[in-house]
């Protein structure tokens, strides 16, 4: 991996800033001639989130139907005390920390017992530097160091630097946008740059019946067709591309058996759209999918499993009053 590391310290900012630059995965330009050009359509999720899509991201957790954040805020402010007496001291790193708006609660918790170090990881730039403006505000005693980047190379970054024991959190149901093969490979790989006294704290949604699940990822303000659109966005105002908004509806079904939701664009008509960046058309017929997200949910005992064949105990499971979230704790595997 080529990686370059510009560091701007915290005299200038009131926070320290880590920004990566890799080259060791598929760009916009690759992701979209890759996956526009396959007989089953596909583009990855992590392009949902440039700054404009971090913020949609955010207007979906607000929509009336999407139940998760609001179950997962539940828990936090149940058990913030409780997690901050267990894990005072330690070093606090966050895998996709977005706005960081539920996190407060915890951090909240951890500054009231002495000086915090908190470092959230994310791909949208904007996202990192409002959190960490509105949180250096209000907490003088965090210390904050942000990684603009992916996961793991940013979680390699914070390795080689960490300074003590560290509270890992991949919150929101992250991991759901994970298949359960590829959940296990990435829990591996997140293993690694773990060691003993660690701890990993990961919220997931739990598998539910259709007439819930669906309308949370179907909202009837449009906020997440719009999120799922942002992609097209993207491909038109970075490649050139001619993609017409209206000519594609979003979808997000529920698997119940697989306990999945995914989503896709459909085609609405047989088209054609030209990608300029790539000097490549791409022909739809008329009901013709884009994938462009999973979101899988668990029972009470996959999870475990999953951590099991990633290299972790399953310390404790909390849960709402309805059991509709669940953060699980879990230890590095000997």
């Amino acid at each position: 991996m080529d990686d370059t590391i510009g560091i701007e310290p915290s005299t200038d900012l009131g926070w320290e800033r880590i920004t990566l630059e890799h080259d060791d995965g598929p760009d916009l330009a690759d992701a979209v001639s890759t996956g526009l050009g396959a007989a089953s359509k596909t583009l990855p999720c992590h392009l949902f989130y440039d700054d404009e899509g971090s913020l949609i991201f955010e207007e979906i957790c607000a929509t009336p139907e999407y139940y998760p954040t609001r179950a997962e805020r539940t828990i936090l402010e149940r058990d913030a005390e409780k997690l901050a007496e267990e894990f005072a001291g330690y070093e606090i790193v966050e895998l996709g920390s977005g706005s960081a708006e539920k996190t407060e609660l915890l951090l909240a918790a951890f500054c009231e017992r002495g000086p915090t170090c908190y470092v959230p990881i994310d791909i949208s730039s904007d996202a990192l530097e409002r959190s960490a403006a509105r949180l250096t505000e209000r907490f003088p005693n965090l210390s904050i160091t942000t990684i603009e980047g992916e996961y793991e190379a940013a979680l390699a970054a914070s390795s080689a630097r960490r300074s003590g024991p560290r509270l890992v959190l991949f919150l929101g149901s992250n991991i759901g946008n994970f298949g359960p093969t590829e959940a296990v490979k990435f829990l591996k790989r997140l293993r690694a740059h773990l060691v003993p006294g660690d701890a990993l704290l990961v919220g997931v949604a739990a598998r539910g019946d259709r007439e819930r699940l669906e309308p949370a990822y179907n909202d009837a303000a449009g906020v997440t067709a719009r999120f799922n659109k942002n992609i097209l966005v993207r491909i038109n105002r970075e490649l050139g591309g001619t993609f017409d908004l209206d000519a594609f509806e979003h979808a997000a079904p529920y698997d119940e058996e697989a306990g999945r939701v995914a989503m896709y664009l459909v085609s609405q008509r047989a088209q054609t759209v030209r990608v300029e960046a790539l000097k490549r058309s791409f022909t739809f017929a008329a009901g013709e999918r884009i994938h462009t997200e999973d979101s899988y949910k668990y029972g009470p005992d996959e999870l475990a499993q999953l951590a099991a064949r990633g290299g972790f105990e399953l310390v404790r499971v909390a849960r709402d009053a309805d059991e509709l979230f669940a953060l699980s704790l879990l230890r590095p595997g000997a």
